[in-house]
Parts: structure tokens; sequence; C-alpha cells
């Protein structure tokens, strides 16, 4: 059977593949899990959402599956995520769901479940809940059935713990920040002008169907020609629900996610608040970033792919600092979770508390050309573990050295092994990747 959760929730095309009867089930069997209650009240869960136009749709149906279960919902409307994941906190709930596809185009949707306190859920858990939906339970009546409110000014709390985390003022900085017509469109902007900052918001008109349409996050190229139009000193692109943050200096040079957690790593270091002098990154992260971290006596703990893996080991190891290249970025002193509009605050501080340009302050990381090649195989965990693919990684890897480093991994989602392949030159990075690539392939078919 086909694994209800991805990496980071339920995802799927709205309506076709997540449908609200999947919606009510999955939040019925999520309350079966997760609702606890406590005496002299029922269970209850906070409910946010992207400004996607099928979330409407969905909040309903995610509302109605908690109350047939006896569980109260409480709603906070359009949120980040990480706002979602502090708020179910702040009411004192069992757990949240915040509906969301992330950066995903607005046709997709999806449903990420938090536990109680706002932490995303282990595997184990989430397999409890597949199990809870596949054998249905009749649900409470009368006084039993839960309540559906609405929570006036909820992102009030959420602001007020940005400004307490971050308290430097941002004071003669002006940010362009590209809000992707999505979740943080209101709270993004907002927060960085109360810090201080001069802000130009472009992207912030959501209609529930632009969403990620062009902007955001995954057009970079958005931000950086608006920051050199402006003259502003950097620009912050958040993805459709606000969890990353990516960045741009002055002249429209990308700053993406190892360079955000350098410039933060250090900031930690030097104030005294990185714990074990350790960051936590993927394995996805450029080598450069643990040769600067290395230079700099901070040590690199790796992880899977995935922000959840990130926050794991950031829980486990009582670290305080971790994320993707991809711009997630976890500060677990102050989230649950990947904090966008938590990351832009964070890194505009440095700037300010150091008076250094972004670029400046992103100079510390040399990125080495990086080249990535999905490669379609018809059974992805054999082929990564083939004797040939495997003697053809050992033997790019004797040739690199030092110098570069060669990832092969099968990819979680689709039948595809990635080859990713990191070298001095590109030109370099993209013969040893396409000679892995070929060998991937020959297996494969």
């Amino acid at each position: 059977m086909t694994r209800l959760f991805g990496t980071d929730g339920v995802r799927g095309l709205a309506n076709s593949d997540l449908t609200p009867e999947v919606a009510v089930s999955l939040a019925a069997a999520a309350a079966r899990v997760l609702a606890v209650g406590s005496p002299g009240r029922r269970p209850r869960s906070v409910i946010g959402r992207d400004p996607r136009a099928s979330g409407e749709m969905l909040e309903a149906a995610v509302c109605a599956g908690l109350a047939a279960a006896g569980v109260d919902a409480i709603r906070v409307g359009v949120l980040p995520t990480p706002a979602v994941a502090f708020l179910t906190g702040v009411h004192d709930a069992d757990f949240g769901v915040m509906i969301s596809a992330s950066h995903n185009p607005m046709p997709d949707n999806g449903i990420k479940l938090f536990a109680a306190g706002g932490h995303k859920l282990p595997d184990d858990v989430e397999e409890r809940i597949e199990a809870a939906m596949a054998a249905p339970q009749a649900g409470p009546t009368g006084a039993g059935i839960g309540r559906i409110t609405d929570v006036p000014n909820a992102a009030d709390p959420y602001l007020a713990h940005l400004a307490s985390a971050v308290p430097t003022s941002l004071a003669g900085l002006t940010v362009v920040v590209d809000c992707a017509h999505g979740a943080a469109s209101v709270v993004g902007p907002h927060a960085y002008r109360e810090a201080g900052a001069t802000v130009i918001a472009i992207n912030a008109e959501p209609d529930g169907v632009n969403i990620n349409d062009g902007c955001g996050s995954t057009h970079i190229d958005v931000v950086a020609k608006a920051v050199v139009e402006h003259g502003a000193d950097l620009g912050l692109a958040h993805d459709g629900d606000a969890d990353r943050c990516l960045a741009v200096d002055h002249t429209g040079t990308l700053v993406d996610g190892d360079a955000i957690l350098a410039v933060l790593a250090l900031a930690m270091r030097d104030a005294g608040t990185l714990r074990e002098d350790t960051l936590v990154a993927t394995v996805m992260s450029n080598l450069g970033l643990h040769l600067a971290m290395r230079a700099a006596g901070v040590q690199v703990r790796t992880t899977a792919v995935g922000d959840r893996y990130v926050l794991e080991e950031l829980r486990s190891g009582g670290f305080s600092i971790g994320g993707e290249q991809s711009g997630h970025v976890v500060l677990p002193d102050f989230a649950t979770t990947g904090d966008g509009v938590l990351t832009g605050l964070a890194l505009m501080a440095r700037m300010a508390a150091t008076g250094q340009s972004l670029a400046q302050l992103a100079s510390v990381l040399t990125v080495l050309p990086q080249v990535l090649i999905n490669v379609a195989v018809a059974d992805k965990h054999s082929v990564a573990t083939a004797p040939s693919v495997r003697d053809a990684v050992v033997a790019a890897e004797s040739e690199l050295g030092d110098a570069g480093r060669v990832l092969l991994r099968p990819s979680g989602t689709e039948q595809l092994v990635r080859v990713m392949v990191e070298a001095g030159t590109a030109d370099h990075a993209q013969e040893i990747a396409g000679r892995i690539a070929e060998v991937v392939g020959a297996v494969g078919r």
C-alpha cells in the first residue's frame, strides 16, 4: 500500500487526490490518535491555511472531521505554517492542522499535522493515523460533538513572539519582500516594518489562485530584479506557507539556505548561543558550507533530506540551528519548525548588528559548483545499491578527493535515482555526474 504521508504531510491535487472526503477521514483519524483533552474540556485543535482557493473547501472538511470526532476546532485563518505551529502551543491545543501545499502550484494542496506544542509528527505516529483512517469509528452525538470557533486577530501572539525573538532594530535597512501571494502576505511585511525596516512588499495580494505563480522562493529572479530597481539593501523571498526564506544581496545575487545558515551560525557562535558549536544540515548542503564551518571551528551534523529530519537531529542533540539549502531554517529556541519570517528577521539583525552588507556576510561561504542529474529507473532502491553503481561512485570519490563530493540517493517520492556531484569547476562536476548517471541508467533499464 502506498504511504499517504510524504516527507511533509499529505499532499496532492486538490479535489482529485486530496478530496474533502480524504480530509474529513484524515482529521477524524488524527483526532483519535492525537486528541487527549484535559479534565473539564474537550480536546481541541488549531486549524490554519494558506490563501489558495481549495483551502476554504479543505478547511471546512477538516473542521467537520474534527467536530464529528468530538474535537473543538479553533480556526485561525490564513497564516504561515510556523504561525499555526506556534499557536498550537498558545491555545494549549492537542494538535494543529495546516492546510497548505507550500511551494507547489495552486491546484495542489496539502494537510500538515502538528503534535501538542507545535512539533512535527514522527513516522510511527503518522502510520497510526493512516491505520485509524482504514478503521473508522462512530463519533459522539449531542453535546459530545465538537464546536468550531474563529479567533479574532489570531496573528497577534505570533507577531509579538517574532518581535521578542529578534529585538534588534532594523532601522536603516531597506528590504524587498516577495510574499508569493501566500500566507505571509500580511504578517511578513508587518513583522519587518515593526522591527524598523523600510519594507517594499511585492506579490502580496493573494486572490486564491495566484499563490506561487511566477513569484516567491521558487522564482528568485523576481525579487532580485526588484532589489536592484529599488536600490534596496537586500531581498527576501518566501514560499506559499512561509516556512522557508531565500535571500538576495544588494546586487541581486542569491544567498541560499546554506549561506543563510552560515551567516546565522557564525552570529550565534559570536553571541555564545551556538550550542555544542554545531550546525545541522542535510546531505544536500553544499560542500562549501562544510568547509566554511570547519574553518570557523563549527561542526556540521548531516541528516537525510527533509526539514523533519533536521528537526529530529536538533531535538535529539539539543542543538540551536539547522536547516536546508532550500531555505528551511530552524531556530529551535524560538520555533518548532522552519520559519521564513523569523529567518528574515534574524538575517537582517545580523546585518544591523555588524554594519556589514549581506554580500559581505555571505562571502564566508564559497559555493562549489553542484550538478544534479535525475535518472528514471524501474526500481530506485535496487539500482542505487547495485555493485556497478557503487563502484562508479567510489571511483568518482577517489578522483575528487577532498576537493568535491558525490551523493547518490533514491528519490523519496518518484522512481528516480538522484546523482549529485560537487567539484572545483562546473565542467568537472558535470562530467563526473554524467559518467555516474550513465551507469545508473544502464542498470535501471
